[in-house]
């Protein structure tokens, strides 16, 4: 199972090995063990799926504030999407910077963000399905999210969303998030 290591040290795209014959195909898309011997340690413990049916949704940028932060391994199940990472650990020399990965049906990878990373992705096609584990449990109270234009960040979404949640259309800047407390991951060196 090839782990590639991103520009963002910590987030990794996973390129499950497939194997196929007359009948279809087979892969393994999560082995504890494999994981840690690539020094990768996760205790998954939720297993979520969303859908979208048209090119240009754009769901994020979403986080879950500590002790609830989150951990989580994507890929896309149904059509193609670019997902995005976005360290929001302060004092990270990684602050406000962000990675963007094409998952697809068709090329399998997945993305492993850490947590203190906000995640958001756009859909390329219409009828995008996209599964992802995470290493902790879901939890509103501590549910955040930052502006998917922050011009601070910057990201290149490569396509003009069309489709957007209210409370994602209107989410606060990053400044803002910070100003206020309303993110509380530091980096620290180990990380």
């Amino acid at each position: 199972m090839p782990v590639i290591e991103t520009n963002l040290k910590g987030v990794f795209i996973i390129e499950p090995k497939v194997f196929g014959d007359a009948r279809g195909w087979f892969m393994e898309t999560w082995s504890k063990v494999k994981f840690e011997a690539e020094g990768l340690n996760f205790d998954f413990v939720q297993d979520n799926q969303s859908y979208s049916a048209q090119k240009g949704t754009l769901r994020g940028l979403h986080y879950q504030l500590n002790p609830m932060a989150q951990a989580k391994l994507v890929r896309c199940t149904r059509g193609k999407l670019l997902d995005v990472a976005v360290d929001i650990r302060k004092n990270s020399p990684q602050f406000a910077k962000w990675v963007s990965v094409e998952l697809s049906a068709e090329n399998k990878r997945q993305l492993l963000i850490p947590r203190g990373f906000a995640h958001g992705f756009i859909t390329l096609t219409d009828d995008v399905e996209i599964q992802y584990k995470a290493d902790n449990y879901y939890a509103p109270h501590c549910e955040g999210n930052i502006r998917w234009d922050d011009p601070q960040i910057g990201i290149d979404w490569t396509a003009t969303p069309t489709i957007l949640a209210e409370k994602d259309a209107n989410a606060p800047f990053l400044k803002d998030r910070i100003e206020s407390g309303q993110i509380n991951f530091i980096f620290e060196e180990e990380d």
